[in-house]
């Protein structure tokens, strides 16, 4: 992080209207001299604690502050729960937190420096008032936010928690720890282009889908259809987000007008940028570029010529599948994509490394299905089903 960044101040709050119950989160970021706004963060969490809002609050703040290139950031938080344990000072013993709190010390290494300060709940008004409108938003009503509660005992984290769709949606929360209720995703690719029948590098290039595409579409379309459709009949249509590339949002027509949804897109959904090898065979970059390409199969760091690596396509897809758990948190999401991005929301959902990417094959309308926890936690629950495209 470049120490000409500003110096910011991020307040950040959470509450939870039952403790589980529905919960929110609410951050900004201020500039540390001038004391202007410069983000507000705020998102449901379906059910949840108190303590787990608390902290996605502080790791939604501190995302921002890095995307606004800050060099240090002062965290004022009314709980002296997360300053006590993010400072070090306080074991965190409850295995729902743990993942948060790494997310958060991963997200503070990014920054020269990160301090963190209480402050009494009177002056982390802003953060507390986002944190509420993102619970109202999700249509619950409730005098205000609970009192913080004391971290539970880690036992106290097995099981499933009540008043949740947990059961319904057959989650095995019983021996993961998992709680509250997942936002599940479902990964469709898209179908089929001129350049994936040549086998070729298609990134940023914005080609259209073939007549046996379109086809491919509609079939992954009804097999979409089919899976949410009792649920959506209860919830009403599905959310559907896709890459803002024609292929992906053609595809994701299909799907939305079988649930009688809108098709709204998402830059961070885009396929890696391949730069030079755009458009090339796997052995024409080869012959191109041999050293760099035979990195670049090893090292997720490594980039194309004037493209982009698979490490840099991992921090933008973080990004929009937190925008996404930010909106619909707790819902049945269909995000359409491209085969990058879809590899890495899986690779999220299993914690792996970043050898999947190699190791993993996706066909072509395919779909799977990935659900993230409110607590951190994340179960993959289907991977490249292409049932639906066999032909009788």
């Amino acid at each position: 992080m470049s120490a000409v960044g500003p110096r910011v101040i991020v307040e950040a709050d959470g509450g939870s209207r039952g403790n589980p119950g529905p919960a929110g989160y609410g951050a900004l970021v201020k500039d540390a001299d001038t004391g202007e706004l410069l983000a507000e963060r705020k998102g449901g969490l379906g059910i949840a604690t108190n303590n787990v809002a608390e902290y996605t609050g502080l790791v939604e703040g501190l995302r921002a502050a890095i995307e606004l290139d800050a060099s240090s950031a002062d965290v004022r938080l009314d709980s002296k729960l997360v300053v006590e344990q993010m400072s070090g000072r306080w074991k965190i013993k409850n295995a729902a937190l743990q993942p948060l709190a790494r997310q958060a010390r991963d997200l503070a290494l990014q920054l020269d420096r990160v301090s963190y300060t209480w402050i009494p709940r009177a002056q982390n008004s802003h953060a507390d008032r986002l944190a509420n409108e993102a619970m109202d938003a999700d249509g619950e009503e409730a005098d205000g936010e609970e009192a913080e509660a004391p971290e539970p005992a880690a036992q106290d984290t097995s099981g499933p928690t009540s008043g949740t769709s947990q059961a319904d949606r057959g989650v095995p929360a019983s021996w993961t720890g998992a709680q509250g209720a997942p936002t599940r995703l479902l990964l469709v690719r898209h179908g089929q282009t001129p350049m994936s029948i040549d086998r070729r590098y298609s990134g940023r290039g914005d080609v259209d889908l073939t007549d046996h595409g379109r086809w491919q579409a509609a079939a992954v379309a009804k097999r979409v259809a089919a899976l949410v459709g009792a649920r959506q009949d209860a919830t009403g249509p599905l959310p559907v987000v896709a890459s803002p590339l024609r292929r992906a949002v053609d595809t994701a027509r299909e799907v939305a007008t079988l649930l009688g949804s809108e098709v709204r897109t998402h830059i961070g959904l885009t396929e890696t940028d391949f730069g030079a090898w755009e458009g090339l065979t796997f052995a024409e970059a080869s012959r191109r570029d041999p050293e760099l390409h035979r990195a670049w199969i090893a090292d997720t760091s490594v980039a194309p010529p004037d493209g982009e690596s698979f490490d840099a396509v991992h921090q933008r897809v973080r990004r929009a599948r937190d925008n996404i758990l930010a909106e619909y948190g707790g819902q049945d999401v269909v995000v359409v994509s491209h085969v990058t991005p879809i590899k890495t929301l899986l690779r999220m959902g299993l914690a792996a490394g970043p050898e999947l990417l190699f190791r993993l094959h996706l066909d072509l309308a395919s779909l799977s299905i990935v659900e993230f926890y409110p607590d951190g936690n994340a179960s993959v629950r289907l991977v490249n089903d292409t049932a639906h495209l066999d032909v009788p």
